[in-house]
């Protein structure tokens, strides 16, 4: 079950797999795929890990594709895990990956890990940034904006989860790709972007959780 929620006068739906929807524009933007993980650290003589994670990403983004129908997909930057993993994407992926465009835009932000434009053999287009009020962005910047890096995650009942983090200026997502980490809500560079707000669990549903107020204060962001 997603959760509603608004940011910057903005309704939008924070889904349990981690990928945000936005009705009113029909956008699903997820953050983070790292897809071509397993493939760099490999490449750069790091440890070897199962090299599933790009079908496990690309089989949840499909899923949320055939459940929203969106107008447009757009990745928030570190969609490959760098610029090499794109360029060694098998062929067999990059045809999933332009069927899953097929009729629809699909924005490439750049992030940190894949500051080129894509790779012509990829769907879509490379974009520094886009919109405003707010902009989405790898990184979180001048607010309000949308936007990925950070891997937020919060613990729940003794589980790490990935989740979302709602402030005032910054909606940060979770990182969507399979081999990912992430980083506690309350540490110091997420609480300084977001001291108060709300913190969304992803899971078998989204779960909202307040952040950096006493629970009784309410569920901020939530519409009355």
């Amino acid at each position: 079950m997603s959760y509603p929620f608004d940011f910057a006068g903005e309704r939008l739906e924070a889904r349990p797999s981690g990928a945000l929807f936005w009705p009113d524009r029909r956008w699903l933007v997820v953050a983070d795929l790292h897809l071509g993980k397993s493939e760099r650290m490999a490449r750069r003589g790091g440890s070897l890990l199962p090299p599933y994670e790009t079908l496990v990403t690309l089989d949840r983004l499909d899923s949320e594709i055939a459940a929203t129908d969106p107008a447009a997909v757009i990745s928030l930057g570190d969609g490959f895990d760098d610029d090499a993993a794109a360029e060694a994407l098998p062929d067999l992926l990059c045809d999933r990956l332009r069927a899953m465009a097929w009729r629809r835009r699909w924005i490439w932000i750049s992030g940190n890990h894949d500051p080129a434009p894509v790779c012509p053999r990829l769907p879509g287009e490379t974009l520094a940034e886009l919109g405003d009020g707010p902009v989405l962005r790898h990184q979180a910047g001048q607010g309000p904006d949308m936007s990925g890096h950070f891997h937020p995650c919060v613990r729940l009942a003794g589980d790490r989860r990935r989740c979302f983090l709602v402030g005032r200026d910054h909606l940060i997502l979770p990182a969507f790709g399979a081999y990912t980490g992430g980083l506690a809500i309350d540490s110091p560079v997420l609480t300084a972007l977001v001291p108060q707000g709300l913190a969304i669990a992803c899971g078998a549903r989204a779960l909202p959780i307040p952040v950096g107020v006493p629970a009784r204060a309410g569920r901020p962001g939530r519409r009355a």
